[in-house]
């Protein structure tokens, strides 16, 4: 497939067949242990709570052996924008994809763990059954030379490029500087929604 072709996002050919293990589709399901502490008041006005996905497609492998999973528009989508992206000169790692409610209580019951309070955490870190990664359609983007998971991310030329390109598409940063939501500036984590055609 050539430079041409990767813009064709809503077009008749498939991108998935780009990804390893393309057709690999399951089911997820997880349950939280009851003792763990409940969001405060009102989170939910601010964090809108998310189902995990149900069909996912594998969309990377990465060298440390984790499959990166996505539903499978926004598996169609990150890999025709990623292709698109390295047209430019541009290079787009896949950080997170999917990740499921039980994998997100093990992320915050680690951080409650190492004396972190509740409240710091969810500066940082969406309670579990919030996060838009259990959506199958949120993503957190990095790139060579740049520490993952920072704000310095915003001031890479791969963050810039999403900046001008990511919405057609049709992903959106969900935590730019002073969001609803409260948390922390995001500039890696984006978020996918279907591009409607005219």
């Amino acid at each position: 497939m050539g430079c041409d072709d990767v813009w064709e996002v809503n077009g008749s050919k498939s991108m998935l067949a780009m990804a390893a293990g393309s057709g690999f589709i399951r089911t997820k399901a997880s349950r939280m242990n009851d003792r763990f502490p409940e969001p405060p008041m009102g989170y939910a006005d601010l964090m809108p709570p998310h189902e995990e996905a149900r069909e996912l497609v594998v969309v990377e492998r990465l060298a440390d052996g984790r499959v990166m999973e996505l539903r499978p528009r926004a598996a169609e989508d990150w890999i025709a924008m990623k292709a698109a992206a390295a047209c430019d000169g541009v290079t787009l790692e896949l950080i997170s994809a999917f990740r499921s409610v039980a994998r997100q209580r093990e992320i915050v019951a680690g951080k409650l763990a190492r004396g972190q309070s509740l409240e710091e955490i969810l500066k940082v870190s969406a309670y579990p059954g919030y996060s838009e990664h259990h959506t199958g359609e949120a993503v957190d983007i990095g790139c060579p030379g740049c520490p993952p998971l920072t704000e310095a991310y915003a001031g890479t030329g791969a963050w810039g490029w999403l900046m001008a390109h990511a919405a057609r598409f049709g992903f959106s940063m969900t935590y730019p500087r002073g969001n609803v939501a409260d948390l922390a500036f995001e500039p890696w984590h984006w978020r996918h929604r279907s591009v409607v055609s005219p």
